[in-house]
């Protein structure tokens, strides 16, 4: 067991909790867990303890820009990766590294002891997850693509509109085809549904291009 300054309960507790992590919590997520064992911990209790423990080196807090700090168990020397999609934030092993050479003037006063590289990218979970809805997307735009068969009906009338130079209503339609009106709308109801018929015009039809394909 490691040394800490004072043995107590909940910072053993605590402690130990952490060490089963291997996500790296924030204070608040270590809290969720810690609080089914110590139901009348607080948040500030839990806080106040990483940043004891963290300030004397028996934990490492990892603080990465624009996020809540992070909690590592493991202070051996690594880095770590950062996912902007999900948050996560794994271990990575890397050659030990000496400070970059800055000149004395850079400094502006400083007195530097050490430097931090932050990585980030997208683990290998989200790239997955991304790729399958990409593939779904892909999938969706070429069953939208596919041309839907036709009845004998949808064919007269989308016949009958790419004859057609202007767009035109369901009663010339219906002269055009030899149908009664009300089969003409619902005709046109239907193909409109599928992208082969588009309205310009109140009450005013015409083909699409997609219903031009349809009737290649």
């Amino acid at each position: 067991m490691r040394q800490f300054p004072r043995r107590t309960h909940q910072r053993e507790t605590i402690l130990q909790e952490l060490a089963r992590c291997k996500d790296h919590p924030t204070a608040e997520e270590l809290y969720k867990r810690i609080k089914k064992k110590l139901p009348r911990i607080s948040l500030a209790t839990v806080y106040r303890n990483l940043e004891t423990l963290a300030n004397v080196g028996i934990i490492k807090k990892l603080e990465v820009s624009g996020r809540h700090n992070r909690f590592d168990w493991d202070t051996t020397d690594h880095d770590h990766v950062y996912c902007v999609k999900c948050h996560r934030i794994d271990n990575i092993d890397t050659v030990p590294r000496t400070l970059p050479l800055i000149e004395p003037t850079q400094l502006q006063g400083y007195h530097v002891t050490g430097c931090r590289i932050e990585f980030y990218g997208i683990c290998p979970q989200c790239s997955q997850k991304h790729q399958t809805n990409r593939k779904g997307e892909q999938d969706m735009a070429d069953t939208t693509c596919k041309t839907t068969p036709l009845n004998e009906k949808q064919r007269l009338v989308l016949e009958a509109l790419a004859k057609t130079s202007e767009p035109c209503g369901s009663k010339e339609l219906a002269a055009a085809t030899g149908l009664e009106t009300k089969q003409v709308s619902c005709q046109i109801t239907a193909l409109k549904n599928k992208g082969y018929v588009a309205s310009p015009v109140r009450c005013k039809y015409e083909i699409t291009q997609q219903g031009e394909g349809a009737l290649a």
